[in-house]
C-alpha cells in the first residue's frame, strides 16, 4: 500500500472519531481501531510514516505515539 493511502486511511478514521467526542477520546479511539482492525504490518508502516510533516491528523499522531509506547513496553507491536 502506498504511503499516501496509508496516511489517508488513518486520517479518515480520525475524522470519524474527531466528530464523536474530545480530542483525547479521538486519540484513544483511533489507537483502538488500529489495534483491532489493522494488520500489524500496516500499523508498523503507519508508525514509520507519521512524522512532523503535518500530513497526519493530530489524532493519528497521538494514536501512533500510543502505539509506539505499547510497542516499546512489550518489545513488539501488539496484534
Amino acid at each position: 500500500m502506498s504511503p499516501d493511502k496509508t496516511i489517508r486511511m488513518a486520517n479518515q478514521i480520525a475524522a470519524f472519531f474527531n466528530a464523536q467526542g474530545t480530542s483525547a477520546e479521538a486519540v484513544s479511539a483511533v489507537a483502538n481501531h488500529l489495534k483491532q482492525f489493522w494488520d500489524p504490518r500496516m500499523r508498523r508502516k503507519l508508525i514509520e510514516l507519521v512524522g512532523d510533516d503535518g500530513a497526519a491528523d493530530p489524532a493519528v499522531v497521538g494514536a501512533v505515539r500510543q502505539l509506539r509506547d505499547e510497542e516499546g513496553s512489550g518489545g513488539r507491536l501488539p496484534s
